[in-house]
């Protein structure tokens, strides 16, 4: 396991476009897609303005930095999940939903190219960040590095067995679809804590789940309806069959 602390200045602007016009297709982000979305955390609005999610994505996708779909960040090999960016909207209502509050310390899994954890670092106290993927990895940490966060803590290590060492944790953030194998994780949560994640039922439709922790013992609620990508290692086992 890798952990590296992010600590420079702010980059310049995207010499793709001007500052001006990524910070109009922020605005109309924010007004036409997010709050339209039932989205009124005023703390989280102000802070998806103040992250530019075109510094977040690969050039070929910095044209798309403010659709309101998902984006594919890379093929998945060969029986791999490819790995999604979520859309704006649903990233910032699941963020609303888990409920952070300025002196959490919050756990981002699957980090992918560092969006949500940007976003995350601006709400909570301390934010360590999790990914599997070492060139996801490395995207993460230069874009982080370019948006000059300080003291967010970035780990290259299996997704399902969290950062124990890092724990316990007050959100718990999974950037990605589950199904399965969210223990270790949710033994992860200080007591009062909470996880979000985009979850696959058992029927196949998908909801955005917050999972809360109360005197030890485990809650769940349905927060909206969402779909995302299962990460690998949130897919069930394979059942076997016998003919």
């Amino acid at each position: 396991m890798r952990t590296e602390s992010i600590e420079s200045s702010v980059a310049d602007p995207s010499s793709e476009a001007s500052a001006d016009a990524w910070a109009v297709s922020r605005r109309t982000m924010v007004d036409r897609q997010i709050k339209t979305f039932d989205v009124t955390d005023s703390a989280l609005l102000a802070r998806i303005l103040e992250v530019p999610r075109e510094l977040f994505l690969p050039a070929e996708l910095k044209p798309l930095a403010y659709s309101d779909s998902s984006l594919q960040l890379k093929p998945g090999a060969p029986g791999q999940t490819q790995r999604t960016l979520l859309a704006p909207l649903i990233l910032a209502r699941l963020i609303q939903g888990a409920r952070v509050m300025e002196s959490d310390k919050a756990l981002v899994v699957a980090a992918g190219v560092g969006y949500s954890t940007a976003l995350l670092s601006g709400l909570a106290a301390d934010v360590v960040a999790l990914e599997a993927d070492p060139a996801l990895f490395e995207q993460a940490r230069a874009s982080l590095d370019a948006f000059g966060l300080k003291g967010v803590r970035l780990i290259l290590g299996p997704l399902a067995a969290g950062a124990a060492s890092e724990a316990p944790f007050d959100v718990i953030l999974i950037d990605g679809g589950v199904a399965a194998n969210l223990d270790p994780l949710l033994a992860q949560l200080k007591n009062g804590g909470r996880l979000v994640a985009i979850q696959r039922l058992p029927d196949g439709t998908g909801k955005a789940v917050r999972y809360d922790k109360v005197d030890g013992a485990l809650g769940y609620r349905i927060l909206f309806d969402a779909a995302a990508p299962v990460l690998d290692p949130f897919k069930p086992a394979a059942a076997f069959t016998f003919s």
